[in-house]
């Protein structure tokens, strides 16, 4: 059996613990959902914004204290929630001028995790697949990340709409598609010196959302076993990089 035939049972398997689903990537909300999404905010309502207080300049995500999750419903029942463990991003940051900051982020599709409990290769004999989150992140069905290892975003607007608050617009390419989205982030945190490193840190929380479909991922939308909108939450944290010493 295809993986398309046996995915439904798959995830019906998973609801014991958290009901199944499947995704599209990373980052962010705008290409107009015929419904809405679902809401990112439930995996933890977002904190209050918080001033800031690190300094300008170039900062790095600490890879330590990320987050990248996405959500999308499952048989119109729950939402099923999966994870990105490799990401990187960089932030351009300038708090007496906002709209002059900016934020690069890649994601390594093949880093999906879904903690799927089940035998993949009992439930779905003859696969060239391992596991559920090979066949995620492999199948051309999906992620196909032999042909499009990685998934980015990179901004062109920072909007300041209240303190602390951000809108952040920019171009999301997954699949050999580069499409425009919005995000909505708040600084969770900030310190001119972080208690360890000595220099700048910031943290986010940032949540969006998107249709799967608007990249070519239309497997299980007809019938629509998995819904078509995905939401996805961002919480990370940041350190000021510091030019090395001569």
């Amino acid at each position: 059996m295809s993986l398309s035939t046996l995915l439904p049972g798959l995830l019906h398997r998973r609801c014991q613990s958290v009901v199944a689903g499947l995704l599209a990537a990373a980052v962010l909300a705008a290409c107009a959902p015929p419904a809405p999404p679902p809401d990112a905010k439930s995996a933890g309502e977002q904190a209050a914004a918080a001033p800031i207080a690190a300094p300008a300049g170039r900062y790095a995500l600490d890879p330590d204290h990320a987050t990248l999750e996405f959500r999308v419903r499952h048989l119109g029942l729950a939402d099923y929630v999966a994870r990105f463990t490799r990401i990187q991003a960089s932030l351009q940051l300038d708090p007496a001028n906002l709209a002059a900051s900016s934020i690069e982020l890649t994601v390594d599709p093949v880093s999906i995790r879904t903690d799927y409990a089940g035998d993949y290769q009992a439930a779905v004999p003859g696969s060239p697949y391992k596991s559920f989150d090979e066949a995620l992140a492999q199948s051309p069905k999906y992620f196909n990340a032999g042909q499009y290892p990685q998934i980015s975003f990179r901004s062109t607007r920072v909007e300041e709409t209240a303190p602390g608050q951000l809108r952040v617009s920019g171009d999301l390419s997954m699949l050999g598609k580069t499409l425009p989205v919005t995000l909505e982030a708040v600084v969770t945190g900030s310190a001119a010196q972080h208690p360890f490193l000595g220099r700048g840190a910031i943290g986010f929380s940032v949540t969006g959302g998107f249709d799967r479909s608007a990249f070519g991922m239309t497997e299980l939308l007809k019938p629509p076993l998995v819904a078509d909108a995905v939401a996805v939450r961002f919480d990370g944290e940041f350190h000021q990089e510091v030019a090395a010493a001569p």
